[in-house]
């Protein structure tokens, strides 16, 4: 008989941080082994804790939350959103040019299924977050990869993107901060990417999950508070600074040039309608969460857990020899690299795996965040200190026997 098969339009799509070797963590896991998950940015795994007050709000009004409620979301959600750009400098914000949704994930595969026709291209950073290639592959688009620089902090190559814009571009992506790099961009380079689309009538989509989670001082500069002739969609939610993961409540802002795109204003609110709303228990926690106090700013100062979790986690590889890592000034993540004269790696998934089965720690290999080498690993430093210096020994230990 005839097998079911997938369909074709996800030949090419690829999200390996929930990939093969994911698969068998859960595997050994089943089998009693305890597995250290540095993998995946999931905060509620390592007690960091969505805020007492922004539980509680959800818990009391949850009676509200029966029904459906308007496809962009709750106007006091909305309301909220509109005061933060307020006070991240993005204008002329209104209440209709934000979208609420299940986790900026849902956001922005919608916003590439309303922008791309067959073909077109989406300028992304290498190294990326994969969801980013996967939405723009999905929506039959063509994602490009421009280069970013590890040694300038990781920093896009203005002159690669510049390469790389061609008739069909119809979009930039900036991940600021960067997920998996912990790079947060200067107002200069902004600026750049910002002319480069005002020359090529690109729209800029900047990806700012990580906005608060900051440290040494690092200002974050919203890419869309520095023009308004420029087409622009801001996407946040409290997965991370809010530690509210779970909960998937995102947002997506609309600002800048927005009276030349009407019809993809359009598009975007079909395809909003047509889920009927984002979960509403989730979207009650917006308003306590952004107006409440924000207590990430606790956790990334000195002294801080993520603050000293990072240290730890960055000095700590960078002892290991044959390993180099630029320390991360935003997110939750360190991308080191190893020395490929001392580590020869023809396939870093199987590097990965290799680590799991011998010291049940799970990381992501760097080919899967879209880079060519085969060099890189991305670490989450959620863990309590302990356990990072528990994971880095064991993690040098292997490294000093590996031979692939």
């Amino acid at each position: 008989m005839q097998n079911y098969l997938k369909s074709a339009k996800l030949d090419n799509v690829c999200y390996e941080i929930r990939g093969v070797v994911l698969r068998e963590a859960r595997r050994l896991e089943e089998e009693g082994h305890r597995v250290l998950k540095l993998n995946i940015g999931n905060p509620a795994a390592f007690e960091l804790d969505v805020p007492e007050e922004i539980q509680q709000d959800v818990i009391y009004n949850m009676h509200q939350a029966q029904g459906y409620v308007e496809s962009k979301g709750l106007f006091s959600a909305r309301k909220a959103v509109m005061h933060y750009c307020q006070q991240r400098g993005i204008d002329k914000v209104d209440i209709d040019d934000i979208y609420l949704g299940n986790g900026v994930s849902e956001l922005i595969v919608m916003s590439m299924q309303a922008l791309l026709n067959t073909g077109d291209e989406v300028l992304i950073p290498a190294p990326d977050y994969p969801l980013w290639t996967a939405a723009v592959t999905l929506s039959s688009g063509k994602p490009v990869h421009y280069r970013c620089d590890e040694q300038a902090d990781w920093f896009p190559d203005i002159d690669d993107i510049k390469k790389k814009i061609t008739p069909r571009t119809r979009a930039i992506v900036l991940i600021n901060p960067n997920n998996p790099t912990g790079a947060v961009y200067s107002r200069e380079l902004l600026l750049e990417v910002i002319e480069l689309a005002r020359k090529h009538n690109l729209i800029v989509l900047s990806d700012e999950i990580y906005d608060k989670i900051l440290y040494d001082g690092v200002e974050h500069i919203s890419t869309a508070s520095l023009a308004d002739d420029v087409l622009f969609m801001t996407y946040n939610g409290l997965s991370k600074n809010y530690r509210a993961a779970g909960y998937r409540s995102g947002w997506m802002i609309i600002s800048g040039a927005k009276h030349r795109a009407t019809d993809l204003i359009e598009g975007i609110e079909m395809l909003s309608n047509m889920r009927l709303c984002a979960n509403v228990p989730a979207q009650l926690a917006i308003q306590t969460a952004l107006g409440g106090y924000q207590s990430i700013n606790d956790l990334v100062a000195p002294g801080g857990r993520l603050y000293e979790q990072r240290t730890t986690a960055w000095s700590l590889l960078n002892d290991i020899p044959g390993v180099s890592c630029v320390k991360p000034k935003g997110a939750l993540y360190l991308f080191p690299k190893l020395d490929p004269k001392r580590f020869p790696i023809a396939n870093d998934e199987k590097l990965v795996l290799d680590l799991l089965l011998q010291e049940k720690i799970l990381l992501v290999q760097g080919s899967a965040f879209n880079i060519d080498d085969r060099q890189h690993l991305r670490v989450v430093f959620l863990p309590r200190q302990d356990s990072l210096e528990d994971a880095m020994k064991r993690l040098a230990h292997f490294l000093s026997t590996y031979q692939q």
